[in-house]
């Protein structure tokens, strides 16, 4: 099947090949950095991105980048765009807005929403994390309509407003502590009476006039017309239920990987995060899990970076050792 390289680093590789070294799955830090040291390695290399550009939850830190090591960055975008920039010179293909839909790791080979089916000699996850979601009613329907994603992007969103944060962690009283210098009032609502945000954030939000706790509760409904009028809450120690008039509710209850495709076949913990050991290999032969769906103690830009070089060092050793067997 003919090939088109791609002339644009923000831009598309228009076919795909059938037989690869490696596949990667997820185009965040972790897969950009698998992609970067296979292509160095001289391995065929696919890259596939479920979204319509790389850069997995780098496109979601708006606070400056000052901790990894060698650059600086404004924010995430900024730092994407470094990666873009040196991986866009290299040879390995990548495809944009390419969903896999399952994946038989046994056999190297992922079926495309598409209706593609790929096939490579290994293959390496790197699908990131996502946002908990709470499942309730109305946190569909509220989408960008009263619902926030980030107290930093935009901290003018709340400005006279009654807000709600959902969480009880560094996040969640972050992002609070950052609304309330613009909004009417902010309420953190958090299922247990105990935080776990540091000292530090708690002290700062009882300090602050227009900020309120009201633990231990839990948001069971969102309601409104064509915004956000109400939250409807629940007394975790009661049980009694109340309707609290707000506009805008921002959630921060933590994320989980993005592995639901790949569970029955890998191990992974209760959280679904994969297994793997210091190679980053997972219980499959061939098979490697890089970045945030792998690390849930300590997940980093940094260390998303050097999981992704170094399941591409263990993968080209074990396509090595593969060869000198034949």
């Amino acid at each position: 099947m003919p090939l088109t390289k791609n002339s644009n680093i923000f831009g598309i590789i228009v076919q795909v090949m059938d037989q690869f070294d490696v596949i990667v799955i997820g185009g965040g830090a972790a897969g950009l950095s698998a992609a970067l040291w296979c292509d160095d390695l001289g391995l065929k290399t696919l890259l596939l991105e479920k979204k319509g550009e790389f850069g997995g939850q780098l496109l979601r830190v708006y606070n400056r980048i000052e901790n990894h090591l060698g650059v600086d960055a404004e924010n995430g975008l900024e730092m994407r765009d470094r990666f873009l920039l040196q991986t866009g010179t290299r040879e390995f293909l990548r495809k944009l807005e390419t969903e896999v839909l399952t994946a038989d790791l046994k056999n190297h080979t992922v079926s495309l929403k598409s209706g593609e089916t790929l096939r490579a000699k290994a293959i390496i996850i790197a699908t990131g994390t996502g946002r908990r979601r709470l499942g309730i009613p109305g946190e569909e329907a509220f989408k960008d309509r009263g619902i926030v994603e980030s107290g930093r992007k935009d901290p003018k969103i709340a400005a006279g407003k009654r807000v709600l944060i959902v969480g009880g962690g560094d996040a969640a009283v972050e992002n609070a502590l950052i609304l309330s210098e613009t909004a009417e009032r902010v309420f953190i609502c958090h299922r247990r009476a105990e935080f776990t945000a540091r000292d530090e954030f708690i002290d700062q939000a009882k300090g602050a006039s227009n900020i309120e706790f009201l633990d231990p509760h839990t948001l069971e409904n969102i309601i409104g017309a064509e915004r956000i009028e109400a939250v409807e809450l629940k007394n975790t120690a009661t049980g009694e239920t109340l309707t609290f008039p707000v506009e805008t509710v921002l959630i921060r209850i933590g994320v989980e990987p993005n592995t639901g495709i790949f569970r029955g076949e890998l191990e992974t913990d209760e959280s679904g995060f994969v297994l793997i050991d210091d190679k980053c290999r997972t219980s499959m032969e061939g098979v490697y899990a890089v970045g945030d769906a792998a690390n849930p103690l300590g997940p980093t830009l940094s260390s998303a970076v050097g999981m992704g070089a170094t399941a591409a060092k263990a993968a080209y050793s074990y396509l090595a050792e593969r060869d000198d067997k034949r």
